[in-house]
């Protein structure tokens, strides 16, 4: 055996050692991976159903919402309808009742102003009025003139 055999042999020995030590760190990287692709696995198993219940939750929401819709649109609808009719209203029977009420109240007054005169002169005639109840009376009695028809009674 010469000096180069004995170096050679060396050598071998020495990568043998070598690949020795650093088998066990790539059987532990081996593992590491088989795990990642395990993990994966599992994960992918449980993300896809996962992903199928959130999908069939959205369908459910959308479904929702198109009642939703519905139902608001229904009411916008109703309510643009009542509108309607409540102008409706307003102008077949607001205007009448108007015209009723300061009729009304035209016709009040003037028997208020007829019947203080009535009593003014009631009192002339006994002597005890005077002319400064007449006065008195006369200016307590709203001008129908004025007031009449225009009234509407929202003083």
């Amino acid at each position: 055996m010469s000096i180069g055999d004995i170096a050679g042999l060396i050598a071998a020995i020495a990568f043998a050692v070598l690949a020795g030590f650093l088998i066990y760190p790539l059987i532990r990287l081996g593992k590491l991976f088989d795990q990642l692709a395990r993990t994966v696995k599992d994960s992918g198993d449980h993300a896809i159903p996962a992903l199928d219940e959130g999908v069939t939750t959205v369908r459910q929401v959308n479904k929702s919402l198109e009642d939703v819709n519905r139902i608001s649109s229904a009411a916008s609808t109703t309510a643009t309808n009542v509108g309607a009719l409540a102008d409706l209203y307003g102008s077949f029977l607001g205007k009448p009742v108007i015209k009723l009420a300061s009729s009304a109240y035209a016709f009040k007054a003037t028997m208020q102003s007829f019947l203080a005169k009535q009593g003014g002169n009631a009192r002339k005639a006994n002597g005890k009025g005077g002319a400064a109840n007449a006065t008195k009376s006369a200016s307590s009695v709203p001008n129908t003139a004025k007031t009449g028809a225009t009234k509407t009674g929202r003083e």
